[in-house]
């Protein structure tokens, strides 16, 4: 007997004599939960860990308790004879989503107002049912009701992913976005953040009017209270913000300012803002200057490639989501999309140059990290457009195993969780997606969800997403 296996036998002697892992979930949880075993394996699996290393074939993973015990070669790994088994032949592991712009909420357009009409019962279900076992809320209309649902999955009342809720939207007026709180300024910052952090908030947001000074005061609130700051800007340049001490920067690079001719200090001017990028070349020296200064300034990037997808040749519902959508939602964006088809030239060009910019900030050693903003045009629904991101990314000339690290570990590591959360190995919590094939030879595969772990919980995928078909735009 190696020494690895004896101690591996001892560590599962150890553990099989604590009380069995058990949580009390209401009869609305249970009734999607397939595997509820305190001790299971997962045998025959292919396995892509989330490190970005290549996938290991056949492998076996034991959970006990909610906790990854062993992980290796089947045949190798020592199985305790009170353990579920659970055959994986033909099928594929990955580490559990970390999803890092999500909202709970819908948006749609309603003249003259665009409107975020919360989602607490849809939204949580369908992020699970696609994988998603962390979730950030980057930006929300309706913090209280975010940290509720937070709060009542944590307690098992219902299904939904781990939650970093994300305080209110900190933006000066100018959108019309009637759930928003608009600041008047520096002064308004300290108790409009401090009220949220008390309440629970552990990320915060800017948005696109700020100043160069609320940004400061921002940035040098939260790092007191060691919680970061992202932001969807536009009246700060990219590389004002990171000069400033901002740690993400959203959608990718298809935001940016920083090449928009003439551009006034604070003010957002979001048509020449929009033009100087179309214009900007993919190989364009600037563009990598300014990513070498990102990556010196740390700042962390999340692509939002779903929301940006072009009607030109792909899916109405990236993902294939609009199932989802009630009716008469999905029927109005369907026409709307039947009057875009082939009218969008400019960008499918810029999605391709979005992809490229992404892909290159890797390579120079940048953090990239990965979600959907369920928002736009209302064609980004969770749970399917997440499972989707993977398509994207290695569309974008990511192998399959860095797509999924992206997804995963990345994000792991800006939350500050890597120790518990974000890959498949000894000692983590047993966040696992299994997928019913092979995503390394047809990545759409990831679209067959079967069952999603959340802390050695097994949840059935295709339940969850069966309970709120035609549901999403009304709860």
């Amino acid at each position: 007997m190696t020494k690895n296996r004896f101690l591996l036998i001892i560590c599962i002697l150890q553990l099989s004599s604590l009380a069995a892992y058990c949580q009390d979930f209401s009869p609305l949880v249970k009734q999607f939960i397939t595997v509820s075993s305190d001790t299971f394996a997962l045998t025959h699996a292919i396995v892509v860990d989330g490190t970005g290393s290549p996938a290991k074939l056949d492998q076996t993973i034991v959970v006990i308790s909610g906790k990854i015990i062993s992980v290796g070669k089947t045949g190798n790994v020592a199985v305790p004879q009170n353990a579920r088994i659970i055959d994986c032949t033909g099928k594929t592991i990955i580490p559990g989503m970390i999803m890092m712009h999500e909202h709970l909420f819908y948006g749609e357009r309603v003249a003259p107002q665009y409107l975020g009409l919360e989602m607490p019962v849809s939204f949580p279900r369908l992020y699970l049912a696609g994988g998603v076992t962390t979730m950030r809320t980057a930006g929300t209309v309706e913090a209280h009701t975010d940290l509720n649902i937070r709060d009542q999955v944590t307690q098992g009342k219902i299904p939904g992913p781990d939650i970093d809720v994300t305080a209110p939207y900190i933006e000066r007026a100018g959108l019309p976005i009637p759930e928003f709180h608009f600041i008047k300024g520096p002064d308004d910052i300290a108790k409009y953040m401090n009220f949220w952090i008390s309440n629970g908030c552990t990320s915060i947001k800017v948005y696109m009017d700020i100043t160069k000074d609320d940004l400061r005061q921002v940035v040098k609130l939260a790092h007191q209270h060691k919680i970061k700051v992202t932001g969807h800007l536009c009246s700060i340049t990219y590389r004002e913000a990171a000069e400033i001490g901002i740690d993400n920067l959203e959608h990718g690079f298809w935001v940016s300012s920083d090449f928009e001719p003439n551009k006034k200090e604070n003010s957002c001017n979001q048509p020449a803002q929009s033009m100087s990028v179309n214009r900007l070349e993919e190989n364009d020296p600037k563009m990598e200057d300014l990513m070498k200064f990102l990556i010196k300034k740390n700042v962390a990037i999340t692509s939002t490639l779903p929301v940006f997808e072009p009607y030109t040749g792909r899916e109405v519902f990236p993902g294939d989501a609009g199932e989802a959508l009630t009716p008469a939602i999905r029927e109005g964006i369907e026409k709307t999309s039947a009057t875009m088809v082939n009218k969008d030239s400019t960008n499918r060009a810029m999605f391709k140059k979005e992809m490229v910019w992404e892909r290159k900030f890797v390579q120079l050693g940048g953090r990239l990290m990965a979600g959907i903003d369920p928002t736009g045009a209302g064609r980004v629904i969770p749970g399917y457009a997440d499972r989707h991101i993977p398509e994207l990314l290695v569309e974008a000339g990511f192998s399959f195993p860095e797509a999924i690290k992206i997804c995963t570990l990345n994000a792991a590591e800006y939350l500050g969780r890597s120790r518990d959360i974000g890959t498949i190995e000894v000692g983590k919590q047993a966040d696992l997606v299994l997928i019913d094939g092979n995503p390394l030879n047809d990545v759409k595969d990831m679209r067959k969800t079967e069952i999603v772990f959340e802390n050695g919980v097994g949840f059935d995928s295709r339940k969850l997403f069966e309970s709120v078909l035609g549901k999403v735009g009304l709860y």
